[in-house]
C-alpha cells in the first residue's frame, strides 16, 4: 500500500500546485510542484509522463514570474521524459523570446504546429519570431536557424487524441476571463497592485513583476496595471514583455500616453526604430507638447 500513498502525496501537492497558479500565487506554485516532483522521484514510480508535466507545471511559474532561464531548463526536462509535450514546447518558446533567443524560439513554436496545426498562440509566436529574426539577420535568416526535429505521425496522433486538461496555459500574459472578476478579486487585484507599486519605488522590479502578475490574473481589465508591469520590464531589459503589456494597454485605451512611450522605449532598445517613431508621433497628436516624447523623437531621429 505504500506507493499508492506515495503517489496520492505527490498528486495532492501538484492539485495544490494547480490551485496556487490559478490565483496568480506563482511562487507558492513554483514549491508546491517542487514538492510534488521530489516525492515522485522519491516513490520510484516509472511515471515519466507525470513527472514531465510537474517540471511543465514548474515552468509556467517560472514564466509567469519572469524567470525565463529556469522555465527554459523546466520546459527542457519535461521535453526530454514527455517528447514533443506541446505545452512545455509553447512555454519554452515564450521564454526563449523572453530571452530574445529568437532562432530557439522560432523552432519550438515550429515544432508545436506540428503537433497541432491550429495552435494560435504558435502561429503567433511564429510570425514574431519571422520578423524579428528578418530584423536581426536579413532576408537570409532561416540559414541560421538550428534544425527543426520532424515529430513522427505515431507521436502526433497519440497527443492529439489525449483530451485537453486542466492545466496552467503556457502563455505568459494570458488574460482571458470570460465571467468577468468578481468584486472580492478587483479588491485583491488592487492590492496586489499596490504593493506592486510599492515595490517598484523600491527599486524591487522583479518583484514588483510578480505582483502585477497576480493581479492581472485577478482583474485583466485593469489599463494601469498593463502599463506599471512593461515599466517593470523596460527597467529589467524584457523589453518584447514590455511591448506586449503596452499592446493590451492600447488595445483597452488607444490613447493612452504611458503605453504609447513606454513602447515606445522598448521599440527603442529592440532597433525597431520606425516602430517607435510611429508610437512617439501617434503620442505627440494626442499631447503635443510632451517634453520625454519630444526628447526621445529627437533622439531616435539622430540615429536614423
Amino acid at each position: 500500500m505504500a506507493p499508492k500513498s506515495k503517489s496520492q502525496s505527490w498528486s495532492a501537492l501538484k492539485q495544490s500546485g494547480n490551485e496556487c497558479f490559478k490565483t496568480g500565487q506563482y511562487g507558492e506554485a513554483t514549491n508546491f510542484y517542487s514538492q510534488a516532483i521530489r516525492e515522485l522521484e522519491k516513490s520510484g514510480q516509472k511515471k515519466p509522463e507525470d513527472l514531465g508535466i510537474l517540471y511543465s507545471n514548474r515552468a509556467a511559474s517560472y514564466l509567469k514570474t519572469g524567470n525565463c532561464s529556469e522555465c527554459v531548463k523546466d520546459c527542457t526536462t519535461s521535453l526530454e521524459l514527455y517528447p514533443f509535450n506541446v505545452k512545455s514546447l509553447l512555454r519554452r518558446a515564450a521564454a526563449y523570446e523572453g530571452l530574445e533567443r529568437y532562432r530557439l524560439a522560432y523552432v519550438d513554436y515550429k515544432t508545436a504546429l506540428q503537433v497541432d496545426c491550429n495552435i494560435t498562440a504558435a502561429h503567433d509566436g511564429t510570425n514574431r519570431m519571422t520578423k524579428a529574426l528578418t530584423e536581426a539577420d536579413g532576408p537570409s535568416w532561416r540559414e541560421k536557424l538550428p534544425p527543426i526535429p520532424t515529430v513522427p505521425l505515431s507521436v502526433r496522433e497519440r497527443l492529439n487524441q489525449q483530451p485537453a486538461s486542466p492545466q496552467p496555459s503556457p502563455q505568459a500574459n494570458n488574460t482571458t476571463n470570460h465571467s468577468g472578476p468578481s468584486e472580492k478579486d478587483k479588491k485583491k487585484a488592487q492590492t496586489l497592485k499596490e504593493e506592486g507599486n510599492a515595490l517598484v519605488k523600491k527599486g524591487e522590479h522583479k518583484k514588483a513583476i510578480d505582483k502585477y502578475s497576480q493581479s492581472i490574473h485577478l482583474n485583466p481589465s485593469e489599463v494601469t496595471t498593463y502599463t506599471n508591469r512593461a515599466l517593470c520590464y523596460l527597467s529589467v531589459k524584457q523589453h518584447r514583455d514590455a511591448v506586449k503589456d503596452c499592446d493590451q494597454a492600447l488595445k483597452m485605451d488607444s490613447s493612452n500616453i504611458k503605453a504609447l512611450y513606454r513602447r515606445a522605449q522598448a521599440h527603442r532598445e529592440l532597433q525597431n526604430l520606425k516602430s517607435c517613431t510611429d508610437d512617439l508621433n501617434s503620442l505627440l497628436k494626442i499631447e503635443p507638447k510632451n517634453g520625454a516624447a519630444l526628447k526621445l523623437l529627437q533622439e531616435v531621429q539622430k540615429k536614423k
